[in-house]
């Protein structure tokens, strides 16, 4: 973990949300797929954790592709799979906007989805550059890249 950044105690608990099962804490998040109680789920698109980096062990599902960001036709079946039989995923995207959506479809479907706030870089600072505001790298948890 970053030494810099504190993690409080309120950031272990998971904060209610509409339309799916809630939002969790980057710190949270890991601590669960440690523990072997959920499974990591990447949302980004293929090129985003191919030139950005990506969480080891992360299972690789976009909600939406780039070029053009549309909808990953492979995503609801590939959803049930990992949820089969109850199993508790955690999502992760840019930011944590794209996988407050993959969550809320992922509940449709039938599958306990958790959001990941802050994402896996979290949001801009004033000078429209993300990294250094929160976000998985940021808090020092694991990720490597290309």
């Amino acid at each position: 973990m970053n030494a810099n950044l504190t993690v409080p105690p309120s950031s272990m608990t998971v904060q209610p949300a509409p339309g799916y099962a809630g939002d969790v804490s980057p710190e949270l998040a890991w601590s669960w797929v440690q523990s072997g109680s959920a499974v990591l789920v990447d949302v980004r698109s293929d090129a985003e954790r191919a030139w950005v980096g990506f969480v080891p062990g992360a299972q690789a599902l976009a909600w939406k592709q780039w070029p053009g960001m549309a909808m990953n036709p492979e995503f609801d079946a590939g959803i049930q799979a990992l949820g089969a039989g109850g199993q508790k995923l955690v999502l992760l995207c840019r930011s944590g906007v794209r996988s407050i959506a993959a969550a809320q479809r992922a509940t449709e479907l039938g599958v306990q989805a958790y959001n990941i706030l802050e994402g896996f870089e979290g949001d801009p600072d004033a000078n429209a550059q993300r990294g250094r505001q929160g976000g998985w790298r940021l808090r020092g948890l694991p990720w490597h890249q290309s």
